[in-house]
């Protein structure tokens, strides 16, 4: 049995992109599924949230360069494997820039490791650069976090257009899942017509129940944790289980 891939992207920064790819890892295991997470963000900001707190050597950016095998710079963080990042990954994407079938790389990366594994998820960078365009290449769906403010939904339509080019390109399979509303306040209008706006405009699923905004969120990455192991019971731990079973059922 192959993994599932699962790419979690949008160009747009802030939207708890890295937050919702360690919970759902994080409630994928908790479900007893066995998880694998690759940080192809330069920012290393999953690599920091699962506990490794300098640089990694090697990283991801040796696996992208073709320095070494995946398999070889892994981590363990509470049941989760990560291929980490480091800000060298910033190298790599000039790098490839250049090479033939550079949006292959991470596809030819992860030969022979899938197996190995029930789901692979993958945390994009906030750009549409050829690191994310690799993630979309090999993944099987994409989620994609959207907070719920009003520009935020302006990026989807762009992220749209570049999984239809990588569909036409490179992945005909490729399909997007959903979005997941994040950092959502019950108390005003601005999420409820974010979502809204989101289901008319681009015809796409959005998850249910959105993100609650909360504090503990933001702790929990200091602290080398996923919210639902920092905050088990609080209301976006709620959430993030929910979201998890919805993604796990396909």
């Amino acid at each position: 049995m192959t993994a599932r891939v699962i790419a979690v992207a949008n160009q747009k920064g802030g939207v708890a992109k890295t937050t919702t790819a360690h919970a759902i890892a994080a409630g994928l295991v908790e479900r007893g599924r066995s998880v694998l997470t690759i940080d192809l963000d330069p920012q290393a900001s999953l690599t920091f949230a699962m506990g490794v707190q300098q640089d990694p050597e090697p990283s991801m950016h040796d696996v992208m360069m073709g320095r070494t095998e995946i398999r070889e710079i892994l981590f363990e963080s509470n049941g989760i494997d990560l291929a980490p990042s480091s800000i060298d990954l910033a190298g790599s994407e000039v790098h490839l820039l250049t090479r033939t079938g550079r949006e292959f790389v991470l596809q030819r990366a992860l030969r022979g490791i899938l197996e190995d594994y029930d789901f692979v998820m993958i945390d994009c960078p906030p750009s549409l650069g050829i690191l994310t365009i690799n993630a979309l290449t090999v993944a099987g769906e994409v989620l994609v976090p959207v907070q719920a403010e009003t520009l935020s939904h302006r990026a989807v339509g762009q992220l749209l257009e570049t999984v239809e080019e990588v569909k036409q390109f490179t992945n005909p399979e490729l399909r997007v899942a959903g979005v997941v509303v994040t950092m959502f306040d019950s108390r005003t209008n601005l999420g409820q017509e974010v979502v809204a706006k989101l289901k008319s405009n681009h015809d796409l699923h959005v998850f249910d129940p959105p993100i609650p905004k909360s504090v503990r969120v933001a702790e929990a990455p200091g602290r080398g944790l996923s919210v639902l192991s920092h905050a088990s019971t609080s209301k976006p731990a709620t959430a993030y289980r929910r979201l998890t079973e919805e993604v796990e059922h396909g």
